[in-house]
């Protein structure tokens, strides 16, 4: 089997070179390498200063791949995948940039430094939608189980440790607390032992998501300590595993070149023939990421293997703010075979201010998009907030009996009964997030706030018991 699964790798061209082929070598550069980056170099000194400001904030992480394949350069700063990226000044608020600006230029000592930046990344929510204190179960002796997180019933995130890295970062992530360096905010787990125990007690969980991070910056053998114990009978009741990854657009040679890339095809073929259902959840924030021939292999390979890929991602000013884009999105996600799956809110954390899109322009952007493309590309749900409660969709906005409102729905919640639900909020121009709306109608609280609030409490007493 991994001799055909290297075959079906070794049927893609990697890198034109000379009429042949060769495989692309990963190089990755961080915030110490920021002037060893050519293009970067025609860039005005200020600019470059700009960006060493903030990624001593938010984490800086891209790929040679990413810089030749992905970025026009000509479009500097507009290129979408510039922006997704590369750091931005307006990614800090005016009073955090000249913080830390100035103690740069001062020549503050390390120690100075990074006090003043920690203080800023406390300040940016690191963990919104309550993750570290309602998400994180405890075992039996009251001790929280560090690297999984079990908000919906049928579904467990697991953090494993050594996928706690990305082939580059994301500038908008909601997850830049795992690449800061700092354990206190990071979300792991380096024994697969935590991971099935914890399985074998909760029968009720059907669908386990692998995330971080990336999973598919590990090795196969570690993906496989975890992934292959799962087909063993007393894991039946796991029906689906989902992959979550940027890998198909940061380094695609993951899956077609890497000395392991065999044998992760040949893991991923082991999984799917013995019954599990393998989504491999793939974050696509524009055309332009599908638009390689990399990528484009990359995806074939992943399908010959029998496991899906799901495509979701947020809606981001600056990179995606258009429904032309999306609808392109979705329509190239098409024919490629990928289903596309969510659109959703940028989160309440992080880089927040510079690339948050209004819920009511949000769901302009989705209705229009939606109304480009076929049947096929509409199993895409959002604009969806992943909020402490629940994933709340904007489902539109209208006006009852004189009132302007948004029309909202439950898609998941920490109670099922929630689901599918709809309630109404006052319409906002302004809100950005689930905490900004109020009830409509004179309404004192939206219909699950005091199950919440009673959930929250209890959580958060276990927790801190």
């Amino acid at each position: 089997m991994l001799q055909q699964a290297e075959t079906i790798i070794n049927q893609w061209p990697l890198h034109a070179v000379d009429g042949g082929y060769e495989m692309v070598p990963f190089k990755v550069y961080t915030q110490r390498d920021l002037d060893k980056i050519e293009p970067l170099q025609k860039m005005s000194e200020a600019m470059r200063f700009e960006m060493k400001v903030v990624s001593s904030v938010l984490p800086f992480r891209v790929n040679q791949y990413v810089i030749d394949e992905l970025i026009d350069w000509n479009n500097i700063p507009a290129d979408p995948m510039f922006q997704l990226t590369f750091p931005q000044r307006g990614m800090l608020s005016a009073e955090h940039y000249d913080t830390i600006a100035k103690l740069i230029a001062d020549g503050a000592d390390k120690a100075t430094l990074s006090a003043a930046v920690n203080e800023v990344r406390q300040a940016l929510n690191p963990h919104p939608a309550d993750q570290m204190e309602m998400n994180m179960p405890m075992d039996d002796e009251g001790n929280r189980l560090d690297g999984i997180q079990h908000k919906y019933r049928e579904t467990v995130l697991f953090f494993p440790s050594q996928g706690q890295t990305c082939h580059a970062y994301c500038t908008f992530c909601f997850r830049w607390a795992q690449f800061v360096g700092d354990k206190e905010l990071r979300i792991a787990a380096s024994e697969a032992s935590t991971l099935h125990d914890y399985l074998k007690a909760h029968t009720e969980v059907t669908d386990l998501l692998f995330t971080g991070g990336d999973p598919m910056v590990m090795k196969t053998k570690h993906l496989a300590a975890y992934l292959e114990p799962l087909l063993e009978p007393e894991f039946d009741h796991i029906q689906t595993i989902r992959i979550g990854t940027k890998a198909l657009t940061f380094w695609p040679h993951r899956f077609l070149g890497a000395d392991d890339a065999g044998e992760l095809i040949d893991l991923l073929t082991r999984m799917v023939q013995a019954g599990k259902h393998v989504a491999v959840m793939g974050h696509y924030n524009h055309w332009k990421e599908m638009d390689t021939d990399a990528a484009r292999a990359a995806i074939r390979a992943i399908r010959s293997t029998g496991a899906q890929i799901r495509a979701q991602g947020p809606l981001i000013a600056h990179i995606n703010d258009d429904p032309d884009v999306w609808a392109k999105m979705w329509k190239m996600q098409v024919k490629l075979g990928i289903i596309p799956y969510y659109m959703f809110v940028e989160r309440d954390t992080g880089a927040r201010g510079y690339f948050e899109v209004p819920l009511d322009r949000a769901w302009e952007i989705y209705r229009e998009a939606m109304q480009q493309v076929s049947g096929l590309a509409r199993t895409a749900r959002g604009p969806s907030m992943s909020a402490s409660p629940g994933k709340v969709e904007v489902q539109g906005v209208t006006e009852i009996k004189g009132e302007k409102v948004f029309v909202l729905r439950f898609i998941q919640g920490r109670n099922p009964d929630w689901i599918q639900r709809p309630f109404f909020a006052k319409y906002n121009p302004d809100a950005t997030w689930l905490h900004h709306l109020e009830p409509a109608f004179g309404e004192e609280k939206f219909f699950f706030d005091d199950e919440y609030e009673a959930i929250r409490d209890e959580r958060i007493d276990a927790a801190q018991a």
